[in-house]
């Protein structure tokens, strides 16, 4: 398995009444993800990864070869806690699919969402260790989604046990239209 291969399940959360995870949290993180054209990714000649004409990193020989592997990249840039992180997102199959990420520069993604309005998600992201010793990220989005949260645990296998908390609700895993990509998608739609 590649160490590229992210494996996750994904859960709605009921949050009408208590939250424990807040309280439970080892670490919270403020997010905001923008989702940009994957026609305006490209890798030139000398190993950058590019959004049209702005490098956004340098690739390995291994990066490379799982970049050229697959044809539908989903490419996002995340501010988490101020940082900008760029990331490329595979087709998902079950709760599987290739992810390559990178920090990157700050101008680098400044220079890129100034194209905008991309579609895009805000959300607080805490992050609590379950019984089972597995990481739960339980993501409380904001502003035109104000109310949902979703959390997920990434596994090492899809057959590895997980240990379900309380307060899990159904599960998402494998629904396309609950990814944080559709989800920007159906709110930009509605604007």
């Amino acid at each position: 398995m590649s160490s590229h291969m992210e494996i996750e399940r994904r859960f709605l959360v009921d949050g009408r009444s208590q939250k424990p995870w807040r309280s439970e949290a080892q670490n919270i993180h403020n997010i905001e993800q923008y989702y940009l054209q994957a026609s305006n990714l490209n890798l030139d000649g000398e190993g950058n990864l590019c959004l049209s004409d702005v490098i956004m990193t340098n690739l390995s020989l291994q990066e490379i070869s799982i970049f050229e592997s697959e044809a539908d990249w989903i490419p996002r840039i995340r501010i988490k806690d101020g940082v900008a992180i760029f990331t490329v997102k595979g087709p998902r199959k079950g709760a599987s699919g290739l992810e390559l990420e990178w920090a990157v520069e700050d101008a680098a993604a400044a220079s890129v969402l100034q194209w905008g309005p991309f579609p895009s998600v805000k959300k607080t992201r805490y992050c609590v260790t379950g019984a089972d010793g597995l990481v739960w990220e339980i993501d409380e989005f904001e502003e035109g989604l104000a109310g949902l949260i979703l959390a997920e645990v990434e596994l090492s296998s899809e057959q590895q046990a997980v240990e379900l908390p309380s307060w899990i609700g159904i599960e998402l895993t494998g629904l396309k239209n609950w990814s944080n990509a559709a989800l920007a998608d159906t709110l930009m739609a509605n604007l």
